[in-house]
């Protein structure tokens, strides 16, 4: 197994080897693997799903309560409850209860709201295929996803989304649509000896791959792998720290003084020097602060889950207001990775027609059923999407195909009349 061991350090370059390569390396055939062989290699590889870290969410819930400005809250309650005792009076209950009752709210709010934004990887994880058909004992069989590993045959097919990263066998070429992952707004045509990443979905052609990557190890769990181990410390948490620093610097330093002063030289009773103390470790610290910001942050957490943003940490939401310029590609794969029609844009050159008759056609040239991205956006682009066949007999529809480099309807409008929209290239 020392080679496979290679294969799962990824010291083999399986995605540029000859084909024939790839079969030597995974010490497999194309006839598959058989159950046990599979088996063997799950202790290997692990299974092809992402890591889901399991948490105590006893002890997430607590850690909201683990930060200097909380440790200053903690050190009032402790001695409005331990050390407020004497000159015939009982503890000081209603300072304990109002601390904690704060603290409590503020750790509720983050842990909810950073419970329900922060699992990334799951987010991720939802797009992965959930069964596949494998061929393995020589038979082939749908079976769970999860359970593939580097060398086994698959079968990909119109609809399927490919379950791991794989070299396409010989066949006919595929359309495999990349956008999640790449930003290619069309679907990628792939030949036969090219790489199929997982998540990616299969919109043309049937074809066998063998499985070359599973799990945190292709490309799709590289990326989620990444967006799950982010725990760097913001400027949010910083700022925090350094305020919550502050804070208990100067209180330490005035509940010295204020103990030199009050006991050995104005000799103050002890149950009236504690409740000085106390004022002064509940005055000195923003006891409001931390409760304000969660609410705040929680908000913002809120509307940006609305949009389909995954945010792991709510603290992120201050470290993107805090940005000044935001890069991203032509496709907008990083905010909706969706076509959209800007109407301002559209021009028209032919006398007596205007826009809305020309998107109108635009929708007529486009599928209604079974649709790419860029049909999708024609039709979708109409208030009603019935209207791209309302009132017409379709009589033929050409499909787009790189030849052509177009999509065409041809059509009798309710007068009886023939017509035929296109869009696209134009010889």
């Amino acid at each position: 197994m020392g080679g496979l061991e290679e294969i799962r350090n990824e010291a083999v370059d399986l995605e540029n080897i000859p084909i024939e390569e790839v079969f030597e390396q995974l010490k497999c055939t194309r006839q598959g693997l058989t159950s046990d062989e599979g088996a063997q290699r799950v202790e290997i590889f692990g299974l092809n799903k992402l890591e889901e870290k399991k948490e105590s969410k006893v002890l997430k819930f607590l850690g909201f309560m683990w930060n200097p400005l909380s440790w200053v809250m903690e050190m009032a309650a402790i001695m409005a409850i331990a050390l407020a005792n004497g000159g015939g009076k009982p503890p000081d209950w209603q300072d304990f209860v109002g601390i904690i009752v704060l603290l409590v709210i503020n750790s509720t709010i983050s842990f909810i709201e950073e419970n329900n934004a922060g699992n990334a990887a799951a987010a991720l994880m939802a797009n992965l295929a959930p069964k596949t058909k494998v061929l393995r004992d020589g038979r082939w069989g749908e079976q769970e996803a999860s359970i593939l590993v580097p060398g086994d045959i698959v079968s990909i097919k119109l609809g399927d989304i490919v379950p791991a990263d794989a070299r396409l066998l010989e066949g006919d070429p595929l359309k495999i649509d990349q956008s999640g992952l790449t930003g290619e707004s069309l679907p990628v045509t792939k030949n036969p000896g090219d790489e199929v990443f997982s998540g990616s979905t299969c919109k043309q052609g049937e074809i066998e791959a063998v499985v070359i990557a599973t799990g945190v190890h292709t490309f799709f769990g590289k990326a989620a792998h990444l967006v799950d181990s982010t725990n760097q410390v913001g400027h949010f948490q910083q700022v925090l720290t350094a305020i919550g620093n502050f804070c208990i610097v100067s209180i330490a330093v005035g509940i010295v003084i204020e103990i030199i002063v009050m006991f050995p030289i104005q000799r103050r009773k002890y149950r009236a020097g504690i409740e000085n103390l106390l004022v002064l470790l509940i005055g000195g610290i923003p006891i409001a602060m931390p409760t304000v910001l969660s609410v705040t942050m929680a908000i913002g957490s809120h509307k940006l889950s609305q949009q389909g943003a995954i945010t792991k940490r709510m603290t992120a939401i201050e470290e993107l207001a805090g940005m000044d310029v935001l890069c991203s590609d032509k496709t907008g794969t990083l905010t909706l990775n969706k076509l959209s029609v800007d109407k301002n844009l559209v021009e028209v050159f032919a006398k007596g027609v205007d826009k809305e008759h020309v998107l109108l056609l635009a929708a007529r040239a486009s599928r209604v059923e079974n649709q790419d991205a860029i049909d999708a956006c024609m039709v979708g682009m109409l208030a009603d999407p019935k209207e791209a066949r309302a009132g017409i007999r379709e009589v033929h529809f050409l499909p787009f195909n790189p030849t052509d480099k177009r999509t065409a309807l041809t059509y009798i409008d309710a007068e009886g009349n023939w017509h035929r929209a296109s869009k696209g290239a134009h010889a």
